[in-house]
């Protein structure tokens, strides 16, 4: 029997319980999941740190980070977004996919920079956090600068931040050896294309 082709507006879960299984998300052109080949590579790196950890995504959007890492076994998720399409296509996928009873998704309608800026930190600090906010926007050093306030991150913190790596390369880079605190250490790199990626892993003295 042949494969259906895939549809413009989903994405193919890579590995984990939920292998294979292709989610659709609504059609919005500022919706970019991250590509197969990149979300490959960078749960290869997390793989010996996914299972049972507590992850953030400031920028769900299509969901393919925040349910990857479920599938994965992650524990506790916090998935926001300021599209209410999205956010409710989380909502029905985190119903419908056959979770174990210790894992939670929380998915949350609200302006991403504006809810770090004014949540209480969670009651757990999160191990495993996504960054991928629209490109060309230079709002990378500020979220980072955000999350190093206590009660967020977990010593050894693992960070992922996705970017155009023709125009944000040059601020990302900046900010990482001389805005920010030290304690940000660039721990895997991948490029794909316009996009780049940093692993980052929050090493607070």
């Amino acid at each position: 029997q042949k494969s259906m082709p895939p549809g413009r507006n989903s994405f193919r879960i890579i590995a984990g319980s939920w292998r294979g299984r292709r989610l659709e998300f609504p059609p919005n052109a500022e919706l970019r999941p991250s590509a197969d080949r990149v979300r490959e590579t960078l749960f290869n790196w997390l793989q010996p740190h996914i299972a049972g950890s507590r992850c953030l995504d400031l920028f769900a959007g299509s969901g393919s980070l925040v349910l990857e890492a479920l599938s994965r076994g992650a524990a506790d998720v916090v998935a926001i977004d300021n599209q209410r399409a999205a956010i409710a296509a989380l909502d029905q996928h985190g119903g419908t996919l056959p979770m174990a009873n210790d894992q939670r998704l929380q998915a949350l309608c609200a302006d991403s920079r504006q809810w770090l800026a004014t949540a209480e930190p969670p009651a757990l600090p999160f191990t495993v956090v996504f960054l991928d906010p629209p490109f060309r926007r230079d709002w990378l050093p500020a979220l980072l600068e955000q999350l190093e306030r206590p009660g967020w991150l977990v010593d050894g913190a693992l960070v992922y931040i996705e970017y155009d790596k023709k125009n944000d390369e040059v601020a990302v880079t900046s900010a990482l050896s001389s805005q920010l605190s030290s304690n940000w250490v660039t721990w895997k790199q991948q490029s794909a294309g316009q996009v780049a990626g940093r692993l980052l892993r929050w090493e607070p003295n």
